[in-house]
Protein backbone atom coordinates (compact mmCIF):
# COMPACT_ATOMS: atom_id res chain seq x y z
CA UNK A 1 0.00 0.00 0.00
CA UNK A 2 1.47 3.64 -0.82
CA UNK A 3 2.63 5.68 1.79
CA UNK A 4 -0.34 8.46 2.78
CA UNK A 5 2.55 10.96 2.82
CA UNK A 6 4.21 10.31 -0.41
CA UNK A 7 0.81 10.81 -2.16
CA UNK A 8 -0.75 14.66 -0.31
CA UNK A 9 2.97 16.02 -0.32
CA UNK A 10 3.03 16.74 -3.71
CA UNK A 11 -0.72 17.96 -4.10
CA UNK A 12 0.35 19.95 -1.03
CA UNK A 13 2.95 21.65 -2.62
CA UNK A 14 1.11 21.92 -5.88
CA UNK A 15 -1.16 23.89 -3.85
CA UNK A 16 1.15 26.00 -2.42
CA UNK A 17 2.43 26.71 -6.21
CA UNK A 18 -0.94 27.68 -7.10
CA UNK A 19 -1.88 29.70 -3.96
CA UNK A 20 1.23 31.55 -4.54
CA UNK A 21 1.20 35.38 -5.54
CA UNK A 22 2.83 35.60 -9.31
CA UNK A 23 6.23 36.87 -9.42
CA UNK A 24 5.54 40.58 -11.29
CA UNK A 25 6.70 40.55 -14.54
CA UNK A 26 10.39 42.57 -14.55
CA UNK A 27 9.84 44.39 -18.12
CA UNK A 28 13.08 45.53 -19.67
CA UNK A 29 12.49 49.19 -20.53
CA UNK A 30 13.00 50.00 -24.02
CA UNK A 31 15.85 52.92 -24.91
CA UNK A 32 14.22 55.74 -26.44
CA UNK A 33 15.50 56.22 -30.11
CA UNK A 34 17.55 59.75 -30.56
CA UNK A 35 19.48 61.20 -32.67
CA UNK A 36 23.59 60.85 -32.16
CA UNK A 37 25.91 62.96 -33.85
CA UNK A 38 29.61 62.09 -34.40
CA UNK A 39 31.81 64.35 -33.18
CA UNK A 40 33.06 65.20 -36.60
CA UNK A 41 29.55 65.55 -37.99
CA UNK A 42 28.84 68.02 -34.84
CA UNK A 43 31.85 70.02 -35.25
CA UNK A 44 31.10 70.62 -39.12
CA UNK A 45 27.46 71.69 -38.21
CA UNK A 46 28.80 73.92 -35.51
CA UNK A 47 30.61 76.00 -38.17
CA UNK A 48 28.32 76.02 -40.90
CA UNK A 49 25.55 77.52 -37.77
CA UNK A 50 28.37 80.55 -37.37
CA UNK A 51 29.91 80.97 -40.73
CA UNK A 52 27.53 83.58 -42.01
CA UNK A 53 24.20 85.11 -40.46
CA UNK A 54 22.01 83.71 -42.42
CA UNK A 55 19.90 79.96 -41.56
CA UNK A 56 21.70 77.03 -43.32
CA UNK A 57 20.02 73.47 -44.34
CA UNK A 58 20.89 70.19 -45.21
CA UNK A 59 20.52 66.44 -44.71
CA UNK A 60 22.26 64.17 -42.36
CA UNK A 61 24.04 61.15 -43.95
CA UNK A 62 23.80 57.86 -41.79
CA UNK A 63 25.15 54.43 -41.82
CA UNK A 64 22.71 51.64 -43.37
CA UNK A 65 22.68 50.10 -39.81
CA UNK A 66 22.46 52.82 -37.45
CA UNK A 67 19.55 55.12 -39.69
CA UNK A 68 19.92 57.65 -36.45
CA UNK A 69 23.22 58.16 -36.33
CA UNK A 70 24.78 61.15 -38.26
CA UNK A 71 28.20 60.95 -39.41
CA UNK A 72 27.96 63.62 -41.82
CA UNK A 73 25.78 66.31 -43.01
CA UNK A 74 25.15 67.42 -46.41
CA UNK A 75 25.00 70.54 -48.02
CA UNK A 76 23.16 71.17 -51.34
CA UNK A 77 22.61 74.65 -53.27
CA UNK A 78 20.30 77.05 -51.25
CA UNK A 79 19.54 80.43 -51.46
CA UNK A 80 19.53 81.66 -47.66
CA UNK A 81 18.06 84.47 -46.02
CA UNK A 82 18.05 85.32 -41.81
CA UNK A 83 14.27 83.43 -41.96
CA UNK A 84 14.57 81.02 -44.80
CA UNK A 85 16.82 78.59 -46.87
CA UNK A 86 15.14 77.53 -50.28
CA UNK A 87 16.80 74.31 -52.10
CA UNK A 88 17.84 74.40 -55.59
CA UNK A 89 15.60 71.39 -57.16
CA UNK A 90 18.45 70.88 -59.21
CA UNK A 91 20.68 70.23 -56.46
CA UNK A 92 18.70 68.05 -54.52
CA UNK A 93 18.10 65.44 -57.87
CA UNK A 94 21.95 65.92 -57.56
CA UNK A 95 22.43 64.72 -54.08
CA UNK A 96 20.34 61.38 -55.11
CA UNK A 97 21.75 60.87 -57.55
CA UNK A 98 25.31 60.81 -55.77
CA UNK A 99 24.13 58.82 -53.00
CA UNK A 100 22.44 56.31 -55.20
CA UNK A 101 25.53 55.54 -56.85
CA UNK A 102 27.39 55.42 -53.69
CA UNK A 103 25.36 52.87 -53.16
CA UNK A 104 23.37 54.27 -50.22
CA UNK A 105 19.38 54.16 -49.74
CA UNK A 106 17.07 57.38 -49.41
CA UNK A 107 16.85 56.45 -45.72
CA UNK A 108 20.31 56.90 -45.40
CA UNK A 109 20.46 60.50 -46.95
CA UNK A 110 17.11 62.58 -47.21
CA UNK A 111 15.19 61.28 -43.90
CA UNK A 112 17.19 63.69 -41.01
CA UNK A 113 16.55 67.20 -41.86
CA UNK A 114 18.96 69.55 -40.51
CA UNK A 115 18.78 73.37 -40.51
CA UNK A 116 19.53 75.96 -38.69
CA UNK A 117 18.73 79.37 -36.58
CA UNK A 118 20.73 82.38 -36.24
CA UNK A 119 17.94 83.51 -33.49
CA UNK A 120 18.33 81.86 -29.64
CA UNK A 121 15.19 79.94 -30.05
CA UNK A 122 15.08 76.28 -32.35
CA UNK A 123 11.24 75.90 -32.26
CA UNK A 124 10.35 74.96 -35.21
CA UNK A 125 7.38 77.73 -37.06
CA UNK A 126 4.50 77.35 -38.56
CA UNK A 127 6.53 77.26 -41.83
CA UNK A 128 8.68 74.63 -40.23
CA UNK A 129 5.84 72.34 -39.52
CA UNK A 130 4.07 72.81 -43.21
CA UNK A 131 7.22 72.16 -44.65
CA UNK A 132 8.05 68.58 -42.63
CA UNK A 133 4.40 67.90 -43.28
CA UNK A 134 4.55 68.49 -47.30
CA UNK A 135 7.94 66.91 -47.99
CA UNK A 136 8.36 64.26 -45.45
CA UNK A 137 4.55 63.62 -44.56
CA UNK A 138 4.66 60.46 -46.32
CA UNK A 139 7.41 58.98 -46.09
CA UNK A 140 7.61 55.66 -43.40
CA UNK A 141 9.62 58.17 -41.13
CA UNK A 142 11.85 61.10 -40.70
CA UNK A 143 13.40 63.71 -38.48
CA UNK A 144 13.60 67.43 -37.82
CA UNK A 145 16.38 68.82 -36.34
CA UNK A 146 16.82 72.80 -35.65
CA UNK A 147 20.33 73.69 -34.04
CA UNK A 148 19.82 77.56 -33.13
CA UNK A 149 22.57 80.18 -32.88
CA UNK A 150 23.24 79.87 -28.81
CA UNK A 151 22.87 76.21 -28.89
CA UNK A 152 19.52 75.36 -27.83
CA UNK A 153 18.07 72.24 -29.99
CA UNK A 154 15.24 70.81 -31.08
CA UNK A 155 14.69 67.49 -32.78
CA UNK A 156 10.99 65.68 -33.61
CA UNK A 157 11.17 61.83 -35.28
CA UNK A 158 7.47 61.23 -37.14
CA UNK A 159 6.58 58.15 -38.79
CA UNK A 160 3.61 57.02 -40.50
CA UNK A 161 3.47 53.03 -39.95
CA UNK A 162 1.34 51.72 -37.85
CA UNK A 163 -0.74 54.54 -36.46
CA UNK A 164 1.49 57.30 -37.26
CA UNK A 165 2.66 59.68 -34.50
CA UNK A 166 5.65 61.97 -34.12
CA UNK A 167 7.15 62.35 -30.96
CA UNK A 168 10.16 65.26 -29.66
CA UNK A 169 13.93 62.71 -29.25
CA UNK A 170 16.98 63.37 -27.10
CA UNK A 171 20.32 64.67 -29.06
CA UNK A 172 23.75 63.73 -28.31
CA UNK A 173 27.28 63.99 -29.51
CA UNK A 174 28.82 60.22 -29.29
CA UNK A 175 32.41 60.39 -28.61
CA UNK A 176 32.31 56.30 -28.19
CA UNK A 177 32.51 55.50 -31.99
CA UNK A 178 35.67 56.29 -33.81
CA UNK A 179 35.11 59.60 -35.79
CA UNK A 180 37.41 61.51 -38.14
CA UNK A 181 39.45 65.09 -37.00
CA UNK A 182 38.14 68.16 -38.50
CA UNK A 183 38.32 69.68 -41.79
CA UNK A 184 37.51 73.21 -41.79
CA UNK A 185 38.99 73.96 -45.39
CA UNK A 186 36.23 71.59 -46.98
CA UNK A 187 33.58 72.89 -44.74
CA UNK A 188 34.33 76.55 -46.11
CA UNK A 189 34.17 75.63 -49.75
CA UNK A 190 31.37 73.59 -49.21
CA UNK A 191 29.36 76.47 -47.58
CA UNK A 192 30.97 78.77 -50.26
CA UNK A 193 29.32 76.38 -52.94
CA UNK A 194 26.15 75.70 -51.93
CA UNK A 195 25.04 78.62 -50.13
CA UNK A 196 23.90 81.95 -51.77
CA UNK A 197 22.91 84.94 -49.20
CA UNK A 198 20.25 87.31 -49.89
CA UNK A 199 18.45 90.12 -48.07
CA UNK A 200 14.97 90.20 -47.05
CA UNK A 201 13.63 93.03 -49.58
CA UNK A 202 9.48 93.18 -49.45
CA UNK A 203 7.21 93.80 -47.12
CA UNK A 204 5.58 90.43 -47.18
CA UNK A 205 9.03 88.49 -46.44
CA UNK A 206 9.83 91.01 -43.46
CA UNK A 207 5.63 90.72 -42.34
CA UNK A 208 5.99 86.46 -42.81
CA UNK A 209 9.81 86.34 -40.84
CA UNK A 210 8.15 88.56 -38.15
CA UNK A 211 10.60 90.69 -38.25
CA UNK A 212 8.62 93.52 -37.13
CA UNK A 213 10.39 95.08 -34.32
CA UNK A 214 11.91 91.95 -33.07
CA UNK A 215 14.50 89.78 -33.28
CA UNK A 216 13.78 86.97 -36.02
CA UNK A 217 13.36 83.05 -34.79
CA UNK A 218 11.78 81.70 -37.51
CA UNK A 219 12.79 78.71 -38.93
CA UNK A 220 13.33 78.40 -42.64
CA UNK A 221 10.58 77.93 -46.00
CA UNK A 222 12.92 75.18 -47.24
CA UNK A 223 11.11 74.89 -51.01
CA UNK A 224 11.82 71.30 -51.88
CA UNK A 225 9.84 70.17 -55.13
CA UNK A 226 6.91 67.53 -54.23
CA UNK A 227 6.95 66.32 -57.53
CA UNK A 228 10.87 65.00 -57.83
CA UNK A 229 10.29 62.97 -54.36
CA UNK A 230 7.41 61.52 -55.58
CA UNK A 231 9.02 61.18 -58.72
CA UNK A 232 11.78 59.37 -57.50
CA UNK A 233 10.00 57.19 -55.35
CA UNK A 234 8.21 55.39 -58.34
CA UNK A 235 11.22 54.57 -60.04
CA UNK A 236 13.59 54.00 -57.04
CA UNK A 237 15.08 50.39 -57.32
CA UNK A 238 13.78 47.43 -55.20
CA UNK A 239 17.06 47.49 -53.02
CA UNK A 240 15.88 51.10 -51.93
CA UNK A 241 13.13 50.41 -50.17
CA UNK A 242 12.57 51.34 -46.42
CA UNK A 243 13.58 49.69 -44.00
CA UNK A 244 12.14 50.08 -40.44
CA UNK A 245 14.66 51.89 -37.69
Amino acid sequence: MQNLSMTTKPRQMKLRRLLRRPRERRLRPRRRPRLRFSPTAWAKLLYLRDRGPTEVGGFGIAPADDLLYVEDIQLVRQTCTVVSVAFDDTAVAELFDEQVDAGRRPDQFARVWIHTHPGESAEPSHVDEATFERVFGACDWAVMFILARRGETYCRLHFSTGPGGAFEIPVEVDFESDFAGSDVAAWSQEYATAVRARELRTFPEIQEAGLLGEEATFAPAHELNDDFWATFEQRKEPFLNERPL
